[in-house]
């Protein structure tokens, strides 16, 4: 006795069905929640990266002021105007997302900070043993605004928001640059001068 053929109804429901199956996102993936906690948690961490650019823009003047010698005071100089400029994207972002720009305390800032303004006090004024502990500073804000511009950049694509990663990016690319900028001035000539200073 021949088996009847599959219906055509039945065809088009299963094949319904894998058309189905074949448009749903891979697993584990979904639509960001709007009000989510992850968005809550991305709005803090934006404030308390906002409010340690804005506590760079006072620093940097000083770390210039400084620094011995003119290739890191230009270094310096040049990284407050490019900072001043992560402050207005910044603003920008808490535009984007519907929020007022507001800054809070971020303690691993002030204490970076306060780490650079020791090494100043522990240092002879126009030593290059003093530019390599501004340097030095200077790299570890580099590194911890580094890691802080790419977790929110993830984050960012995370929550649906590619135009946000997008600008996010740019300034993570940017502190990548200036930590290279200083490794180069370190390693050009600063270190070796410092490895020849005695104590007077």
């Amino acid at each position: 006795m021949e088996k009847k053929a599959p219906s055509s109804k039945k065809q088009t429901t299963a094949g319904k069905s894998n058309q189905e199956k074949s448009s749903n996102k891979p697993a584990g993936k979904k639509s960001p929640v709007s009000d989510s906690l992850l968005e809550e948690f991305f709005h803090d961490e934006l404030k308390d990266i906002y409010w340690a650019e804005q506590h760079l823009v006072k620093t940097l003047p000083k770390m210039k002021q400084a620094a011995s010698t003119q290739e890191l005071q230009d270094a310096f100089e040049e990284h407050l105007q490019v900072t001043k400029t992560h402050v207005e994207r910044l603003e920008q972002v808490f535009e984007m997302l519907g929020h007022k720009a507001q800054g809070k305390k971020c303690d691993a800032m002030e204490g970076l900070t306060k780490e650079g303004e020791s090494i100043i006090e522990d240092t002879e004024e126009g030593t290059a043993t003093r530019d390599v502990g501004l340097i030095m500073a200077a790299q570890k804000v580099e590194h911890y605004e580094i890691a802080t511009y790419g977790g929110l950049t993830t984050l960012a694509k995370t929550l649906g928001r590619d135009d946000i990663a997008s600008i996010l990016h740019t300034t993570l690319e940017e502190e990548k640059a200036a930590d290279i900028g200083l490794t180069e001035i370190a390693e050009n000539d600063i270190n070796y001068q410092a490895a020849e200073e005695v104590e007077s």
